[in-house]
């Protein structure tokens, strides 16, 4: 009989190994494809453009190592402790559709109605999803977002959203 609380060390295997394992195959990889980048005609000095990820990759192998040698020591990652959630509740899958209704909506409606149109959409739904039932507020809140995100885009930005059916209005 084990004097291990549910989820103590003893029970855990070294699946942090994995974690480690990947971290150090991801820098490996990096290195590789930095050291591979082509030598850049208009680079100056002695930073190239490979000079980056080839510290990321280095810095991504060492801490690989260090975690692997912490888990090999018995070094184990602290359980969730449910601080600020009920770990005994189930997933909410209305709200995951509803959200995933606005965007699918918002993606299939920006281009035949434009930003401003669409973003409010998009913006309402998510409020409404995520359990706001101020109908007309949230509505007024979603268009002055939208229409304020399209004029940031279009006349900050210099980039061009749809405008859609609101053409030669905006």
């Amino acid at each position: 009989m084990s004097s291990a609380a549910p989820g103590g060390t003893q029970e855990q295997g070294r699946s942090e190994l994995g974690v480690a394992l990947f971290l150090g195959a991801l820098g490996i990889l990096l290195i590789v494809q930095a050291l591979l980048l082509p030598e850049s005609r208009i680079a100056r000095g002695p930073v190239g453009p490979g000079a980056v990820p080839t510290a990321v990759g280095i810095l991504l192998v060492v801490v690989a190592g260090f975690l692997a040698v912490d888990v090999w020591r018995g070094g184990r990652g602290e359980p969730e402790g449910g601080e600020d959630i009920e770990l005994t509740g189930r997933s909410d899958w209305r709200t995951v559709g509803l959200l995933a209704a606005a965007f699918i909506a918002n993606a299939l409606l920006i281009e035949p109605l434009g930003w401003p149109i669409s973003g409010a959409i998009l913006f309402w739904g998510s409020a409404f999803a995520l359990g706001s039932r101020h109908y007309i507020r949230d509505a007024a809140i979603a268009v002055v977002l939208s229409f304020g995100t399209w004029y940031l885009f279009v006349l900050g930005l210099g980039t061009s959203l749809p405008v859609g059916i609101l053409k030669g209005i905006l």
